[in-house]
């Protein structure tokens, strides 16, 4: 029985959203802006990376092809070299959004046709009785921040005020979220969680998507840094998605990274979530070794966006794109007759645009696997198409939206 993986490479966008426009995004391209900046020289650092952005595992599966469906431009050292290996295309968001949930939703065949709840760039951000409630319920002496910001430079401005008096760190973004961050040790790991869940219960009225931890180490003199315990609270999606058609069909599950966060733990199977991209990869190599026939593995790397996209770091975006690439053939190795894998992404954040939030791209569309027929699978009019290929694959009814390719 065939077996499926799909992997989110979060944030790696391929440019030409038709409504970027209405995102502020009109000329993004994550992955175009980092082949060219990789070209010019701008991608180099030393100690980490040099040269033109090499990826030819993924170039094989026709990446660099459809980025040029998508905008129009083949960019620099993307071409194929011979042969191709697999099937290629992308796809286009329908959902309403350019963040995590939206995205994964509707990969998972849920797209967002409803409007989520945002918090405005204004000092204050959050409602004044969202903040009184947290705080009366929490037993805080107060929050600091509370507006929008980065989280890597936030805890820089207020970490030292945090330890020192207890109130957690608290802002947005353009994102659908409420971001708390609190110092591990001097605050507590799970009492930011139990934090967090009373901000949860407190934002459904306001139809935000996510509460995140933050959590954080380190000190006014060493510096702060933050860990890898992030924890997402997110909203059920409104509808089933593959992962819960799956579980209905009594096939085996498993989720990596913050997959399960993401989907609000609903139908997630057996969830791994370690820390970093080369961590999760390896889990998700893992679980694709042992998984049962039937099965399906669905893993999100986040570092792409996190540790890369926001902090507009484009010889880290490249270098971390070159480490998948160079693992590739790990996950081919243990493919057997019959699997599929599917690499996409969520959304885009373009490490050379304008500040720090995510943008409104298409995304890569790379299938690979015994038996793949390669060639181009071409526009998919949805991210939906994903979650209805991989039920087409594995012979499971698909109740919900999007159309496979198979």
């Amino acid at each position: 029985m065939p077996r499926a993986l799909v992997i989110v490479l979060d944030s790696v966008g391929i440019g030409g959203a038709e409504d970027a426009d209405a995102y502020g995004d009109v000329g993004a391209d994550t992955v175009g802006h980092i082949a060219e900046a990789c070209a010019a020289g701008r991608g180099d650092q030393a100690g980490l990376r040099q040269g033109p952005l090499h990826l030819p595992h993924m170039t094989a599966f026709g990446l660099g092809l459809a980025c040029e469906v998508s905008t129009g431009r083949l960019p620099p050292n993307l071409a194929p070299q011979g042969a191709l290996k697999g099937a290629w295309g992308y796809g286009v968001e329908t959902s309403k959004g350019k963040d995590t949930p939206s995205g994964h939703w509707e990969i998972a065949g849920v797209p967002v046709t409803f409007d989520w709840g945002y918090f405005p760039n204004t000092v204050p951000s959050f409602p004044k009785e969202l903040t009184e409630a947290l705080i009366a319920r929490a037993g805080i002496p107060g929050i600091l921040a509370d507006k929008h910001a980065s989280g890597t430079t936030v805890i820089d401005e207020y970490g030292a005020e945090h330890v020192l008096t207890g109130k957690p760190i608290c802002y947005t973004s353009v994102d659908s979220v409420l971001q708390i961050a609190a110092h591990e040790e001097t605050f507590g790991l799970q009492r930011l969680y139990d934090l967090c869940k009373i901000a949860r219960d407190l934002c459904d009225p306001y139809n935000i998507g996510r509460v995140i931890a933050r959590p954080f180490v380190g000190s006014a003199e060493t510096g702060f840094k933050r860990t890898g315990n992030r924890k997402d609270f997110a909203v059920f999606p409104p509808s089933d998605t593959i992962l819960d058609t799956l579980h209905k069909a009594g096939r085996a599950i498993v989720t990596v990274g913050k997959i399960g966060d993401i989907f609000a733990h609903r139908s997630t199977g057996e969830e791994v979530k370690p820390n970093g991209n080369d961590a999760c990869l390896s889990a998700a190599i893992t679980a694709m070794k042992d998984l049962a026939d039937g099965g399906f593995v669905f893993a999100n790397l986040v570092d792409f966006d996190s540790e890369f996209g926001h902090r507009r770091d484009i010889p880290g975006y490249a270098a971390a794109l070159e480490a998948f690439d160079r693992r590739v053939p790990e996950i081919e190795a243990v493919l057997r007759p019959g699997d599929l894998v599917i690499i996409t992404a969520d959304h885009g954040n373009d490490p050379s645009w304008r500040g720090t939030d995510h943008t409104r791209e298409h995304t890569p569309i790379l299938c690979f696997g015994p038996g793949v027929k390669a060639g181009q699978i071409g526009r998919r009019e949805s991210f939906a198409d994903i979650g209805a290929s991989v039920l087409a694959h594995l012979g499971v009814r698909h109740p919900g939206k999007g159309a496979a390719w198979l």
